[in-house]
């Protein structure tokens, strides 16, 4: 397999001063390789953490998920529509060449491209503009409350760079579409790409030059795709690794019990959800004239025959969150009061169906990935069996995330699982502008069974030029109630987030579950 190389190791040398702590080399594995090197060429999350090493946006999120300047030394609003950010000075991408505004200016215009699969992520942005060499002016279509949580998540590249070597567009990974920097990069972050192997291990080593005063104490990062548990846990057991995500909940006390190593464990904001196929007929089915999820009765017996406390005690080992709304408690938009499951009903659950003309239940396609979600599989397995209990014969189709999201994202599916963790915009405008909101033009991205509810949408619509923090909170706590009496989406739980790591590795987990390595040391 060719073995990109982007810079060498010399350069490690000099990073070493960088810290009073002694440097070391961070061996790490999760369960799935990175996606690509270029930051504008997917939004699928672990990626875009990973690379949050390598680039940097405008502001960041720290180890307490709160917006920092980064790139960015200061802002203000000009007006309500237009930023103004004044850029750091003295920094420099990992070439050399000097951080301005012009690299700022067509970086935001990459991301926003029509052909950008992150272009959802400035839903809010019309322009920018440069106004001298370390000041940009972000011009907003309307009032965004929200716009610098959204700014974490786009990373700035080197003008210049992109220039020559034809990448001022980014690529896109899922139509097949590639340029320089999926496989190579050029960023202000605390790391360097030194070589990259797809599949087989991507190497970072510590940038000499960051502006910022390091926290950790690593020269080097060494990140390897292991997709199978059992030997993630071996290579971790056995002193080849530092570093593992995720530690499967099945081995938690086996990692415990080992000597030289333990799991660190946290809240995830993701909430793991069931969506539904809301055409006038299912795609895989008895029924060819007619769609019973349609029928909120229909919604309310599949909701009520779940029995979460059962799936939480011995699919999720206890570590799970059951979960009543649609986003977890540290997102703006929850409200406690909403947030109850009523326990499993089996019996409710086939009266319902029997006054929605269904006494036998029917047949529905079922899809669920096996190796995006903790424990997805297993879920869906528990799941099928109590629909089936209650007459509903649900075909189980559990296949890799690739392809589950594929099929999903066509609008194929009936009812099919989806995580969602509400980032970069850590709020719940991010459920209710992608999940819920009618399907527009860069509205209901994640909404292909076609669910629609005017008020909902109206709601929306609201939240998201509110600048009152208090009003928006309330409209999207309003929102959420109504997607839960409406039954919009099946909401299961909030997942559980296990690091496992040998002793010596110190590193904070965060709700996001994105290592923040930064401010990780390893003693």
């Amino acid at each position: 397999m060719r073995i990109l190389t982007a810079l060498g190791t010399a350069l490690v040398v000099t990073a070493l001063g960088t810290s009073g702590l002694a440097a070391k080399t961070l061996r790490m594995a999760d369960s799935t390789d990175i996606a690509a090197m270029d930051p504008h060429s997917m939004t699928e999350s672990n990626t875009i953490g990973f690379l949050n090493h390598v680039y940097e946006g405008l502001v960041r999120y720290n180890d307490e998920l709160q917006v920092e300047p980064a790139l960015a030394a200061s802002w203000e609003f000009v007006d309500p529509t237009r930023v103004r950010f004044h850029l750091r000075e003295g920094v420099t991408f990992h070439n050399g060449n000097p951080f301005t505004a012009d690299d700022v200016v067509a970086s935001i215009n990459r991301a926003a491209d029509d052909s950008s699969p992150v272009k959802s992520n400035l839903p809010g942005v019309a322009s920018i503009e440069k106004v001298d060499d370390l000041t940009v002016d972000l011009v907003l279509k309307g009032t965004d409350p929200i716009v610098l949580n959204y700014l974490t998540n786009i990373y700035i590249l080197d003008k210049e760079w992109m220039d020559k070597h034809d990448a001022l567009l980014p690529s896109d990974i899922r139509a097949g579409k590639e340029n320089h920097a999926v496989a190579n990069s050029n960023g202000t972050g605390p790391f360097m790409l030194e070589s990259r192997q797809p599949e087989a291990k991507t190497v970072l080593v510590a940038n000499p030059n960051w502006w910022d005063t390091p926290k950790h104490n690593l020269s080097r990062i060494e990140f390897s795709p292991i997709a199978s548990d059992a030997t993630r846990i071996a290579a971790l057991l056995s002193g080849e690794l530092d570093f593992i995500t995720p530690a499967p909940l099945q081995d938690i006390e086996r990692i415990n019990g080992s000597e030289g190593t333990s799991v660190i464990e946290g809240p995830e904001l993701r909430t793991i959800m069931l969506g539904f196929n809301y055409g006038d007929t299912l795609h895989d089915s008895n029924l060819t004239d007619a769609n019973p999820l349609q029928d909120l009765r229909v919604r309310q017996a599949l909701n009520m025959a779940i029995d979460m406390d059962l799936i939480q005690k011995k699919v999720m080992r206890g570590k799970s969150r059951n979960a009543g709304l649609l986003v977890a408690p540290p997102v703006p938009g929850y409200d406690a009061a909403l947030d109850e499951r009523s326990p499993a009903d089996p019996a409710a659950a086939k009266a319902l169906l029997a006054e929605a003309g269904y006494p036998d239940g029917f047949e529905v396609g079922f899809d669920c990935p096996n190796d995006r979600y903790v424990n997805d599989e297993e879920i869906c397995q528990a799941v099928t069996a109590m629909w089936a209990r209650i007459g509903v014969k649900a075909a189980l189709n559990a296949q890799t995330k690739s392809k589950h999201f594929e099929k999903v994202l066509a609008g194929t599916s009936d009812i099919y699982m989806v995580g969602w963790a509400t980032l970069p915009m850590l709020d719940s405008y991010s459920v209710l502008s992608a999940l819920l909101h009618t399907k527009s033009d860069r509205m209901g991205a994640w909404n292909p069974g076609g669910y629609s509810n005017p008020k909902i949408d109206e709601l929306t619509d609201k939240v998201a030029v509110e600048l009152d923090q208090a009003m928006r909170t309330a409209m999207m706590s309003e929102a959420l109630g109504l997607a839960k009496d409406d039954v919009a989406i099946i909401s299961l739980h909030q997942q559980p987030l296990a690091w496992a790591v040998r002793d010596g590795v110190n590193l904070k987990v965060t709700a996001d579950n994105k290592p923040r390595l930064w401010y990780a040391t390893v003693d």
